[in-house]
């Protein structure tokens, strides 16, 4: 399957390829310059929606992605055309975006809620449940490294904190990688290939697209909603990537194959 190395697939693959190894070989900030920023940020540029999914985290990030491209995307170019499979990735990477900071934007006004509310009534009490709510992270660490902090500071420190964490995290989220155009391409192969059998490398027994990738998506949601804990993985680019290429499979009417 996708053995053959279709045009796009294969430019897609060595732009990638040339973008992460200036990073890594000349140490090259792209995520600060390329990086999808939070649009209320100082950093963030509209080319930003575009560049972001060229551009990688570290290694298992971009090799994981770049094997989906490799294995699925010349099957989805050879089936749609070479024109339409660029569009369809650039789509789905952008719409994946479009839909972490959607997502995003409704965190940030509840966050700034509570960073109000928290302002207009202080309390260690309710610092300590601040924390817990919205910086799940800092709350695991250092929670004990605050209180401190506060108890040497006054409360009135505890309120401009709140609001440094607030700013800090507008400021410096960022979303990169290409996975939501690869979540495009997998679910390109549920709706057209769902009785191909698929492999696990570490489970080496065969599996119909239809049930892996059906797992996978729902495993996504339950991770997005916050079951599976904490991580830096954008769960919602995931699924944003493979609505945007559900409805342009079907907006295309391209039939299953297999």
């Amino acid at each position: 399957m996708g053995q053959q190395l279709t045009p796009i697939a294969r430019n897609l693959l060595v732009i990638n390829l040339i973008v992460f190894a200036l990073q890594e070989l000349f140490r090259i900030d792209f995520p600060l310059l390329f990086g999808l920023r939070y649009f209320e940020s100082e950093h963030f540029r509209v080319w930003q929606i575009m560049t972001y999914m060229f551009v990688h985290a570290n290694f298992f990030h971009f090799a994981s992605n770049m094997l989906g491209l490799l294995v699925f995307g010349p099957l989805i170019e050879m089936t749609i055309g070479s024109r339409r499979f660029l569009s369809y990735y650039m789509l789905c990477g952008m719409g994946a975006g479009i839909l972490n900071y959607t997502v995003m934007y409704g965190e940030v006004q509840l966050q700034r809620q509570a960073v109000n509310a928290f302002q207009n009534n202080p309390s260690e009490e309710a610092f300590v449940q601040y924390l817990a709510a919205y910086e799940k992270d800092k709350y695991n660490k250092a929670v004990d490294k605050f209180n401190d902090y506060i108890e040497a500071n006054g409360l009135p420190a505890s309120v401009e904190l709140v609001k440094e964490m607030l700013y800090f995290k507008i400021k410096e989220s960022h979303t990169v990688g290409a996975s939501g155009a690869i979540f495009g391409i997998l679910i390109a192969i549920f709706l057209l290939f769902p009785n191909i059998e698929l492999m696990l490398l570490f489970l080496p027994v065969p599996i119909k697209a239809k049930y892996l990738i059906g797992f996978y998506m729902i495993f996504e949601i339950y991770s997005g909603l916050g079951y599976a804990g904490m991580s830096n993985v954008a769960h919602f680019a995931h699924l944003g990537g493979a609505l945007i290429g559900f409805l342009l499979i079907k907006y295309w009417r391209v039939r299953r194959q297999y």
